[in-house]
């Protein structure tokens, strides 16, 4: 923002302009559409400079802008903290009257913390017309929300969810004025399935859910679906261009790894999400459709994996009776099989996208790749070609371009619509994977090196084509819990594997994968740069004075 972008949010028309009571002193309080702004004039008059500090340092100024307010309400007497020894006295004479305004305030890590500033009114009318007026100018932010359906997972992660949304969320749901239809989910797909059918999706604004990446899934899955059913769009048909979603989704997170939530946000904070819910940010996000023949089979919005991600699934879904432990326990056993998988890949590259896997561009917020990406922006840089392709590559031309076919042996076949960011792993399995630019990183993993591509729909045919209908889950004992550990050796062909779909096993291993741009959107904004927010810093801690910093 330039100097005189900030001249004219102060040159906006007033609409309240009064004498309040604040910690101690007597301060100067002015709303426009814009921003709340308050000073207090020492000992000099208020001047403009030519510099960056548009008030003098006789002054102390601060302002919040509107559209980071959460709220305005009347202050009870218990909340009432301030003051409480020096100036006390003097306020309850003459200013009895207190209101709150919440604002949210970025912390470190990503995180927003909802905080508070209490200011004493004169009499009652003056009070309600501050409150009046605030949440008026907040009820025209045509972003906000203002009735949202929230599905509680009880059961996901460490069964906190309930309580989470009752202690954390809540509240802040309560101080915006959002309205809430609460479902507390009591069975798999309960959440997909009312959605789905029993959902009058014209009376909310959004849709949230409390819970896992798979708890998300299963959001998604009701959403789109119901999209598709309603405009009559045939899912089953792979080429199928499907409609967007008009409701936004939000994420309480409460699961055990939370990836889509840090993935967008950088961070796993439930009261962050539901600041940027109450906001009423706004990102959009990809979602991959897989088929196999005619016959839909999921949505992904993360990650699809074939070999490594797919067998550390299946074996820890056949032992679930180790509890948790059986993901570290199925990982390092997979990892030391080091088994591989012979089949070929065909892909339409994304030739006319701006970024490619390798440019260390990060999507953040307002990311140009995905802005112009999604428009079919032109390529900045050449495709890489890897060794694997040069050696065992074909193209075979179809209405849609020209694809590329691949032929091998392969540890992992693995496809990130997103980073996979989370907690334990800050980078994710594709760092410079993007969210809404219409695109999949496909990830390649052959004997001795890595290779990427960025494309907009796959294929995968496994060297053992018939496709399995139902996966093996029956091991629900310890006896064969160390059978062939480490017997398999890197050049046995064990036959195929099964894909990792955002957590859930696929009964097909031969599937199809087309990217829908933008098909859905999230109340979050993209993980915020750390140095600036916009190309300046402002801020609105108390007792300090406006500065920008470049």
């Amino acid at each position: 923002m330039l100097i005189s972008e900030f001249f004219i949010m102060v040159d906006q028309p007033t609409l309240l302009s009064t004498q309040l009571f604040y910690k101690n002193r007597v301060v100067e309080v002015t709303l426009n559409r814009v921003m709340l702004g308050f000073w207090k004039e020492i000992e000099t008059r208020r001047k403009r400079s030519a510099s960056f500090n548009c008030i003098s340092k006789d002054a102390d100024h601060h302002f919040l802008l509107v559209s980071e307010i959460v709220g305005a309400r009347e202050t009870k007497e218990e909340e009432d903290q301030t003051n409480k020894d020096g100036g006390r006295k003097h306020r309850v004479l003459l200013y009895p009257y207190a209101f709150t305004v919440s604002y949210t305030e970025r912390t470190k890590h990503h995180c927003w913390r909802c905080k508070d500033i209490i200011f004493h009114c004169l009499d009652e009318a003056q009070r309600q017309q501050w409150v009046q007026t605030i949440n008026n100018q907040l009820s025209l932010l045509s972003i906000r929300p203002k009735r949202l359906l929230v599905y509680i997972n009880p059961y996901s992660g460490k069964q906190r969810g309930k309580w989470i949304y009752e202690q954390r969320v809540a509240p802040l749901f309560s101080r915006a004025s959002i309205s809430t239809d609460v479902i507390v989910t009591e069975s798999a797909n309960h959440a997909r399935d009312h959605l789905k059918t029993e959902v009058d999706l014209k009376q909310c604004d959004g849709v949230v859910c409390v819970g896992g990446d798979g708890m998300f899934s299963e959001v998604v899955h009701g959403l789109v679906s119901r999209t598709q059913s309603d405009s009559r769009v045939d899912q089953n048909q792979p080429n199928q261009d499907l409609v967007p979603c008009a409701l936004r989704i939000g994420i309480i997170p409460a699961g055990s790894t939370d990836c889509i939530c840090y993935s967008t946000t950088g961070t796993n904070d439930p009261v962050t999400s539901a600041l940027h819910i109450i906001m009423g940010d706004s990102q959009p996000m990809d979602v991959c459709s897989v088929h196999h023949n005619n016959t839909f089979l999921r949505y992904s919005v993360s990650l699809l994996g074939y070999g490594f991600y797919g067998d550390v699934l299946t074996d820890s879904e056949r032992k679930r009776w180790m509890g948790p432990s059986r993901y570290d326990f199925s990982g390092l056993k997979t990892f030391l099989t080091h088994q591989y998988y012979e089949g070929t890949v065909a892909f339409l590259p994304a030739e006319d996208n701006l970024g490619n896997p390798r440019d260390k561009i990060k999507c953040m917020t307002g990311c140009h790749i995905c802005e112009l990406g999604a428009n079919n922006g032109q390529l900045l840089s050449g495709d890489h070609v890897d060794k694997m392709a040069e050696e065992n590559s074909d193209k075979e031309t179809s209405g849609d371009g020209v694809w590329r076919v691949i032929r091998g042996k392969f540890l992992a076949i693995n496809a990130a619509s997103m980073s996979c960011a989370c907690p334990r792993s800050p980078r994710g399995l594709s760092p410079y994977a993007h969210l809404a630019d219409g695109t999949t990183d496909l990830i390649l993993f052959d004997m001795s090196f890595v290779e990427v591509h960025r494309v907009r729909r796959f294929r995968f045919v496994p060297k053992q084509s018939n496709g399995i209908s139902e996966v093996d889950l029956s091991e629900t004992s310890g006896k064969k819990i160390c059978n062939q550990v480490c017997t398999a050796h890197p050049n046995n062909d064990t036959g195929h594997s099964n894909w990792n779909c955002d957590g859930e096993i696929l009964p097909h291993a031969d599937i199809q994968v087309s990217v829908h741009c933008q098909l859905i959107r999230l109340f979050a904004r993209g993980v915020e740069r750390r140095t600036t927010f916009d190309t300046y810093t402002w801020s609105v801690i108390e007792g300090s004075s406006l500065s920008w910093q470049a």
